[in-house]
């Protein structure tokens, strides 16, 4: 079995430790790495491996096609498509699961087991489940995963430099070899201080639990923000009803000027453009304005008023107006309410210390949503992917500000060359 690795991901491979925990920073090649785990540890034996993720579904999004490329001319019969698994003609079986639905994982016996973002599995699924599992032929387990705050991965790690049949290992991305200096450089200019640590150099921010706009700061991303006339105009919008919420906002290059808030109680798409109208016409002073509209992507299906959609009653208003030439540039699906903030805290303060988002000292409520907007948090503590909407004041305005930010400065995946490591 030929297998090539890189300097980090051999230190792990050659740890004689029964279990181990894998901390490490995005592109490090920990999937990678997994599957040739899985490889060696049914590699000449009857045995069975599991590759497990949070999902079913994104254990084969991840895993299945790499695995079966790795595998292809070792295989004893052709991969089980239904079934996510490869019997080995010199070995025995690696298969993929989702830790999803854990209870239906009982009653297996294993060798080895790899759980790939743990910190994204219930707890359960391992003390309940898989541990038992490696009991009886006293199999092995490989966690992996980037941070994600103090939760339960924090604590396998903690566990792991305690106990002596475990051994923890933490590698940043640039350690892993796979992501170039220049895209990693990129990747600071795009990203907060603190998503970066964690994404990139695996470190467990505690922030990520608690202020959801953790990089605001009041002295220095509020500003007095004056209208340009030589710059457009952008209006973008969250369709909450009560109160529905916009912003005017202008771009300058890669900086962002929040000019004023609107927030309208009991209202609907007609009131926010009358609204909106009196604040150009003030604006414009008599001359024609550009306008770009962004905002809430289910505004293509719901309905605040009449028969039409939110962005076709929109359109069908200003149509009626010639001093306002508007184009319509809200995306089709909102992004994952993570990535929203994630983008808006880039903005604030990215990993070099680069603020390019300010707010005109009158948009008190939207201040108020930096200062205060939290991560909505499970039983156990744990911040989830949702805020917490308990204030019906909070999050509307910052979500309209969001999707103009989300979608005028999407972050590209962190990417980078790949290159030959040793080979095993």
């Amino acid at each position: 079995m030929k297998i090539r690795l890189r300097r980090a991901q051999m230190e792990v491979y050659q740890s004689p430790k029964r279990f181990r925990v894998l901390v490490a920073g995005r592109r490090f090649g920990k999937t990678h790495l997994a599957l040739v785990e899985l490889m060696r540890a049914v590699w000449g034996r009857e045995g069975m491996a599991w590759y497990v993720a949070p999902t079913a579904v994104q254990a084969k999004r991840i895993a299945w096609s790499r695995l079966k490329q790795l595998t292809r001319e070792y295989w004893a019969a052709k991969p089980n498509e239904s079934d996510l698994s490869v019997r080995l003609k010199r070995g025995g079986t690696i298969a993929l699961r989702g830790a999803d639905q854990y209870e239906s994982l009982r009653g297996h016996g294993l060798d080895f087991v790899v759980l790939d973002e743990y910190a994204s599995m219930r707890p359960e699924c391992w003390t309940e489940v898989l541990r038992p599992a490696l009991s009886d032929r006293r199999g092995g387990a490989l966690f992996i995963g980037t941070p994600q705050g103090s939760n339960h991965l924090f604590e396998r790690f903690e566990h792991a430099q305690q106990d002596p049949e475990w051994e923890a290992f933490r590698f940043s991305t640039a350690e892993g070899g796979n992501v170039s200096p220049e895209e990693l450089a990129s990747a600071a200019r795009e990203l907060d201080e603190r998503l970066y640590r964690q994404e990139f150099e695996a470190s467990f921010e505690h922030a990520a639990v608690g202020l959801a706009y953790h990089a605001f700061s009041r002295a220095e991303n509020v500003r007095a923000c004056e209208f340009d006339s030589r710059e457009r105009l952008v209006w973008s919008l969250d369709f909450n009803v009560h109160p529905m919420c916009s912003v005017l906002v202008q771009r300058a290059g890669e900086s962002v000027y929040v000019l004023d808030e609107m927030a309208i109680e009991n209202a609907n798409t007609p009131m926010a453009c009358e609204a909106f109208l009196e604040q150009a016409r003030r604006l414009g002073g008599g001359r024609t304005l550009l306008v770009d509209v962004y905002g809430d992507a289910s505004g293509h299906q719901r309905r605040t008023s009449g028969t039409d959609t939110d962005w076709g009653l929109i359109r069908e208003f200003f149509a009626r107006v010639p001093q306002v030439r508007m184009t319509v540039r809200a995306a089709t699906s909102n992004p994952s309410v993570r990535d929203r903030v994630n983008v808006m805290n880039s903005r604030l303060c990215s990993a070099i210390g680069e603020r390019r988002l300010f707010i005109d000292p009158r948009c008190k409520e939207l201040i108020r949503d930096f200062e205060q907007v939290r991560w909505r948090l499970d039983e156990s503590g744990q911040a989830t992917s949702e805020l917490d909407k308990s204030d019906r004041k909070r999050t509307h305005l910052s979500d309209a500000l969001g999707y103009f930010v989300a979608e005028a400065f999407a972050m590209r995946r962190p990417g980078g060359p790949r290159g030959d490591g040793r080979i095993v």
